[in-house]
């Protein structure tokens, strides 16, 4: 079932979800609107020819409160709010469709897991021909929460829990390597 905007309100006033810095006018119908960060991450391609799922990711790290993503780029980014889920509650991430529009694609693997706590990464992709401007404190995203038919047995405290800024690939420790 996707959270009305009365039970958003109503469970942030109860302290059992958390989204801050956040305004009522944050808060739509189903969904509650994400803004842009000030931290941002690029993957540095000067030292390889190609991304794998085994090697270590570097990226170069950008702090700034306005930033260029080129056409046909990929950018990582940080919204300003920092949520905390209850262990009941879980949340797709939506890109809006006013900025979709322009040709920017907003993904964060499109799923929060109940339990999860930190500041959202989002992966963005410039489909363009053109440079977008993006600004901090911009809205860039919506989150929409689902109940779940019961607590999570399991809730989230993976290698993204609790990050408070913008996170690069930890793929090389997906559990899978050490069963080898």
């Amino acid at each position: 079932m996707i959270l009305s905007d009365g039970t958003i309100r109503e469970l942030m006033s109860k302290n059992e979800l958390e989204i801050s810095p956040v305004t009522d006018a944050q808060i739509q119908p189903a969904s509650v609107d994400c803004t842009l960060g000030t931290h941002f991450l690029k993957v540095d391609d000067s030292e390889r020819t190609h991304l794998d799922f085994d090697g270590e990711i570097k990226y170069t790290d950008i702090e700034s409160e306005r930033i260029v993503i080129a056409p046909q780029s990929f950018l990582l980014a940080t919204t300003n709010e920092y949520i905390k889920l209850p262990n009941h509650i879980t949340a797709f991430v939506e890109g809006r469709s006013s900025i979709g529009r322009m040709g920017l694609f907003i993904q964060n693997a499109g799923w929060v897991d109940a339990g999860f706590e930190g500041r959202i990464t989002l992966e963005l992709f410039n489909a363009n021909s053109l440079p977008i401007v993006l600004s901090s404190g911009r809205r860039i995203c919506q989150l929409v929460f689902c109940l779940m038919d019961k607590t999570s047995e399991r809730p989230y405290r993976g290698k993204y829990y609790k990050q408070s800024q913008s996170v690069g690939s930890f793929i090389r420790n997906d559990y899978e390597l050490s069963q080898k």
